[in-house]
């Protein structure tokens, strides 16, 4: 399947309570990151299409970062960092921040379907679109759809 290269906005709605750790297992919530735009991409090292898009999230963190974008990869791979380190070293990704979900809580509450699903959290912290499937996240057109609907 090739990756979309488009996305839509939604009503804003509700983001609900979310829990994940840093590499080092420090505990976060998305208080962290108020008042950011944030890409939160659900995914794991054993699921291909995630495996494909790593790299375009990882441009896309660089293009995005003077605008106060975080791109959150929230990793549900029960190995943690110990599995999702060497792949960032392989794959080379040098903008994405570690952030583990081993348990998958973060994807039940925000009620993916599978991996990977990306949500997008505009500035005044509510879901605003949504991407299920591999996408080319540093096109040129994504990277103007994620500044349009995240807010100024």
């Amino acid at each position: 399947m090739a990756a979309a290269t488009t996305l839509h906005p939604a009503p804003p709605k509700p983001v609900p309570p979310l829990t994940f750790t840093d590499a080092g297992g420090k505990p976060y919530d998305l208080g962290a990151f108020a008042g950011k735009p944030l890409l939160i991409n659900l995914w794991a090292t054993w699921c291909a299409p995630c495996v494909a898009e790593m790299p375009a999230l990882d441009r896309a963190q660089e293009a995005l970062k003077d605008e106060g974008w975080v791109v959150l990869p929230l990793s549900s791979d029960r190995g943690g960092r110990a599995q999702v380190d060497p792949f960032y070293q392989r794959t080379g990704l040098k903008h994405l921040g570690i952030w583990l979900d081993p348990r998958g809580a973060a994807a039940r509450a925000l009620g993916a379907r599978g991996l990977p699903t990306s949500v997008v959290i505009g500035r005044a912290g509510q879901e605003v679109a949504r991407l299920e499937g591999e996408a080319a996240w540093d096109s040129p057109s994504m990277l103007a759809a994620l500044r349009a609907i995240a807010g100024g």
